[in-house]
């Protein structure tokens, strides 16, 4: 155990990659209980059967392993970008606070508009992160939002099931972190 340890330096251990470890492990569970992504995922047994955690435990559970993948590469870039500008309360900060309210912003979605969703993934936390990178960065803001636009349409066009909504939620989101916290 020790050997494997000293593998791993104190720079491994930041708080973008503590997130993706938890989501990783989150994702096993998830898979490993039956109905583990309608109970994890945000849908209507949050008002229903007062599944009060799904707001966050959305954020965690993951609709497979391309899906998880994707995102976490996602959080992985974005994620230590900002951690190494502001450090690792504020990206936890971040990531937790504006990942919590794209979830009950999506969820007025689900409730209104399509009742038949069970959101998971982190993408509309992510996109948060994005967000908050398109406040800061303007050079990158019209490719943040380009690429926002691209990730949550193309694959509507080809028929996947895609919280797009989510999407743009997120980012308008982390954009207003952004200035709240400038």
């Amino acid at each position: 155990m020790k050997t494997v340890l000293k593998k791993f330096s104190k720079q491994d251990f930041t708080a973008t990659n503590i997130l993706i470890f938890i989501t990783v492990v989150m994702y096993i569970i998830q898979i490993n209980i039956p109905q583990g992504g309608l109970l994890f995922g945000l849908n209507l047994y949050f008002m229903v059967y007062d599944f009060w955690w799904q707001p966050l435990s959305t954020m965690f559970a993951h609709g497979g392993i391309g899906h998880l993948g994707m995102n976490m590469f996602v959080l992985w870039q974005f994620g230590n970008l900002i951690e190494r500008a502001r450090g690792a309360k504020e990206i936890i900060a971040l990531y937790l606070i504006s990942g919590l309210i794209t979830s009950i912003l999506s969820f007025g979605y689900i409730f209104y508009l399509d009742n038949s969703v069970n959101l998971v993934g982190a993408s509309g936390a992510i996109c948060a992160l994005l967000g908050f990178v398109a406040y800061y960065d303007k050079a990158q803001r019209s490719g943040i939002i380009t690429w926002v636009l691209l990730i949550s349409v193309a694959p509507l066009i080809i028929g996947l099931p895609i919280a797009w909504y989510a999407h743009f939620i997120g980012l308008a989101v982390g954009f207003i972190y952004g200035l709240i916290r400038r």
